[in-house]
């Protein structure tokens, strides 16, 4: 053998070292890798997250599976990461700093699952994160009010179709770059506490393309509020005074009994239940 050939034999080893791997030979099992940065366990029947998942995914999709919680831990394993879809699974609560600040998360998307609350300090002040979906947790009934501190690069912000009743307007107008929320289909109660903010929704009104009801009408603003339930109380009303808006408002009180209809409304009664000393 020559001595030239000799000494490329070394450099050929390392070179087929070097040859990345396809796709293939990274991929989960019962995953999909359309490329090296992508891994798809959508619909697969998972009841928890992959072991095997490449460090350096950026885009993970696990979607419709049953995966019932997310370690603390996992942005930081994988800190690559900026797209990630949860939706129609299992969650019931999501642990405290999750998402941490040093994560690169853009995209999340926890709709469709099964979370009763979101905390302070959820999502870790992740200052990368652009849209967040929140939507279509039936049993989501209250989000604290610095549930969202720290997401300075928040830009969409989902609640659609949840149970809140009520929501700490300081939720909202400490995220500086939001462009757009949906809140619709909430069965909002219409009490004093409503006040602050409906006058950030009057503000807001082009952040709100669904308005806070969901129905099929073409309206800017359409408020489904429910009065409270009966009780041995004294009632006292308050008023609450808002700028009129460039399109009609219509807001819809429900009761057991009657159900009433006002149109273009600027000021309007609303109740609030003390109990009886």
């Amino acid at each position: 053998m020559s001595p030239c050939v000799c000494w490329l034999q070394p450099i050929l080893v390392l070179l087929l070292c070097c040859v990345p791997r396809s796709p293939a030979e990274n991929c989960p099992t019962a995953c999909l890798c359309p490329d090296p940065h992508t891994v798809d366990c959508s619909g697969r029947g998972l009841t928890r997250l992959p072991q095997d998942i490449p460090l350096d995914v950026r885009r993970l999709l696990l979607a419709d599976n049953w995966i019932p919680r997310i370690p603390a831990d996992f942005l930081v394993l994988y800190s690559d990461l900026v797209y990630l879809d949860l939706r129609n699974n299992s969650l019931s609560h999501i642990e405290v700093g999750t998402l941490s600040t040093s994560s690169r998360l853009v995209f999340l998307d926890l709709g469709s699952n099964n979370l009763t609350e979101i905390p302070k300090g959820t999502f870790g002040e992740s200052r990368s994160l652009i849209k967040l979906r929140l939507g279509n947790n039936p049993y989501l009934s209250a989000v604290n009010e610095d549930a969202f501190l720290g997401l300075t690069s928040l830009r969409e912000l989902e609640l659609e179709r949840n149970a809140l009743s009520t929501l700490q307007v300081g939720a909202l107008s400490q995220l500086p770059s939001l462009r757009l929320v949906r809140l619709e289909g909430n069965p909002w109660v219409c009490n004093c506490n409503f006040a602050s903010l409906f006058a950030w929704l009057m503000e807001n009104s082009q952040k709100l393309p669904n308005g806070l009801y969901d129905d099929s009408e073409a309206v800017v603003i359409l408020l489904n509020m429910t009065p409270p339930p009966s009780s041995d109380c004294v009632t006292v009303s308050c008023y609450m005074e808002a700028p009129r808006p460039g399109l009609s408002a219509m807001f819809h009180m429900r009761s057991r009994r009657e159900r009433e209809r006002h149109d273009d409304v600027t000021k309007f009664p609303m109740r609030e239940e003390i109990p009886a000393e």
